[in-house]
């Protein structure tokens, strides 16, 4: 019985574990079109790459899916009094696909 319990347990935590780990999808904005989205997720700091699906201008496109990306991290040289210094920054890349 006390086998049965623990194998419990730690099959919940894993299960816990995995699906905390799961990234949320990204929700669209509401209402605009295809340029407001993009503008409102550059405007959030995010890296965003466009896929078009038609030819159709980004004030007229509408937004098909909108999908994370991988993190992007880079050390940008900041020099300090001894000319070492450097700063880290990030962004979420976000693929928005267009028609």
């Amino acid at each position: 019985m006390k086998s049965f319990t623990i194998s419990t347990a730690a099959t919940a935590a894993l299960a816990a574990a995995v699906l905390g780990l799961a990234a949320p999808a990204l929700a669209a904005p509401t209402g605009g079109n295809a340029a407001d989205t993009i503008s409102a997720l550059e405007a959030q700091g995010n890296r965003v790459i466009v896929t078009r699906q038609s030819s159709t201008p980004l004030d007229e496109a509408s937004v098909v899916s909108i999908h994370r990306g991988p993190i992007m991290r880079q050390s940008i040289p900041i020099p300090d009094s001894i000319g070492n210094g450097s700063r880290s920054v990030s962004s979420q890349t976000v693929y928005v696909t267009i028609k």
